[in-house]
């Protein structure tokens, strides 16, 4: 071994014990498991409220969520420079408050959630019932709407249940009152308390772990007489489908018919949400709090904000992919079009779904090629032919969206997931390919490119590999000394081998 690739080897050996330490640590000093599903499941919920202050006292309220049938409160915290803040209890708000503020303003609330089986009791009453006026012909139809159900109901929630349904039929009264109350979930609560039945709006979060920039989900609390008492029961419907209880994966942000955000003294104010799923021990969940309060030594990404986290989640998988296309293009020698076009494809994959994403990758090439060809006969400059292609692409995505929506077929939505400027490129790249070196080479480069995205995504998806590379940033460091070592390797690769094989039996 020559001298001079002493430096290059220490660094190597550097990254790679150094990945080891800084994750073992991690492990022991702040009990992250190495293996998912080891520990309990814990939510992590942040509320980010953005405002223009009107350069003037400002307040702002928001509500908080409480524990709830299977989900625990364990902590919650906010980050809210030069504001004030108090938790106002007795009425589930959160406060802040600043005496002069100009200008754009980020307010943050986080709360971290324990799922577990426990069952808490509704501590919500129920609303008055509101006298409902409507204008005609509104009135005349709504009288007419709630005649019907009661003919096919025998209390409050069987009327509650058999309306939800009416309003999911293609009826000209129904169709008249959406034009006056387009909301279903305002118009059901509307319709409920004409009948004199207390209903009331809340809101739920739907937990999907990495989603960012997520609005809140309107459901309908119905109130009705429990059998031989005077307490007043309640049950929740959701409006999409008008199923009964809770969805699935949803969180009650609000229980009771209040606004979720009030702001005085600002304009243009909108509340998103940001959501991520750890497994961690109770102790470690209520630690990892305190540590991003108390200790900056925790240099991980759960101290940034959840918004930011969730990008994060899916970015640092990119290194994984990097590496599966540093092996089958160095060791294997799998020919790609595009370095790592195929990880970019992976992580539409990942958006999309598995066959979604190739069905639709497919259909993209194709059409592309076929109008790439026309194109070229063109003699275009390459500005102006790889702008034509981008616009292409941007009309093909749109065409297939709109005609699988029409059609039924919601998953052909998840196809704008594509990277479109790398979609057109390498278009452009395999109809020069196909010009310069035949149909052939086109195909073996784009099953190359197909391959390896396909296992890109298998290990990207990995549920092990996903939440090492979250929890752990020290795998970044091994992940990099293993493709620097990759980057060494002049060797033969598996398919030379297997091309002079007959050589080497002579």
């Amino acid at each position: 071994m020559s001298n001079s690739r002493w430096p290059f080897y220490s660094l190597i050996a550097v990254l790679f014990f150094g990945g080891i330490f800084l994750s073992v640590y991690r492990h022991i000093e702040y009990q992250v498991p190495w293996m998912p599903g080891e520990r309990l499941i814990t939510w992590s919920v942040e509320a980010r409220i953005e405002l223009q202050a009107d350069n003037e006292a400002t307040t702002v309220r928001l509500l908080r969520p409480l524990n709830q049938n299977n989900y625990s409160l364990l902590d919650e915290s906010t980050a809210s420079p030069g504001f004030g803040v108090a938790y106002l209890d007795e009425k589930n708000i959160i406060e802040w408050t600043k005496r002069e503020a100009s200008g754009p303003q980020s307010l943050f609330y986080r709360a971290t959630f324990l799922v577990n089986n426990e069952q808490e009791s509704d501590q919500s009453k129920a609303p008055d019932v509101l006298s409902v006026v409507w204008s005609e012909p509104y009135q005349t139809a709504a009288n007419q709407v709630v005649d019907q159900v009661n003919q096919r109901s025998a209390g409050s929630v069987s009327f509650a249940q058999q309306l939800f349904l009416a309003l999911k039929e293609n009826d000209e009264n129904i169709s008249l009152l959406k034009k006056d109350v387009p909301d279903e979930a305002e118009l059901a609560v509307k319709l409920l308390n004409q009948n004199n039945i207390s209903a009331s709006l809340i809101y739920a979060l739907k937990l999907e772990d990495g989603r960012r920039r997520q609005s809140l989900t309107t459901l309908v609390k119905v109130w009705f007489d429990e059998a031989g008492t005077d307490n007043k029961q309640s049950i929740i419907f959701d409006p999409i489908t008008g199923q009964r209880n809770i969805p699935e994966n949803h969180l009650l942000w609000s229980q009771a018919s209040k606004p979720i955000l009030e702001v005085v003294g600002g304009f243009d104010s909108i509340v998103t949400f940001s959501i991520i799923r750890q497994r961690e021990s109770i102790g470690a969940a209520i630690k990892a709090q305190q540590n991003l309060e108390q200790n900056l030594i925790n240099f991980s990404i759960h101290t940034l904000p959840l918004e930011e986290q969730a990008l994060f989640k899916t970015i640092l998988l990119l290194p994984v992919g990097a590496l599966v296309v540093c092996l089958l293009r160095i060791l294997v020698g799998l020919r790609t079009s595009g370095t790592f076009m195929p990880v970019l494809i992976a992580l539409a994959f990942i958006q999309t779904s598995l066959m979604t994403g190739l069905v639709g990758f497919l259909l993209i090439v194709f059409f592309g090629l076929l109008l790439r060809s026309y194109l070229s006969r063109l003699n275009l400059l390459l500005v102006a032919r790889i702008s034509a292609v981008i616009i292409t692409v941007i009309a093909i995505i749109a065409i297939f969206s709109v005609m699988s929506f029409k059609i039924g077929l919601v998953e052909g939505l998840k196809i704008t997931f594509f990277p479109m400027i790398i979609l057109a490129w390498t278009i452009e790249r395999m109809s020069i390919l196909w010009e310069e070196e035949g149909p052939k080479e086109v195909f073996v480069q784009g099953g190359g490119s197909l391959l390896t995205a396909l296992l890109a995504y298998l290990a990207m998806t990995n549920d092990w590999v996903r939440h090492l590379t979250f929890n752990f940033l020290g795998i970044q460091l091994i992940l990099l000394a293993f493709i620097l070592a990759l980057g060494n390797y002049t060797g033969y690769r598996l398919f030379e081998l297997i091309r002079f094989k007959s050589m080497v039996e002579k």
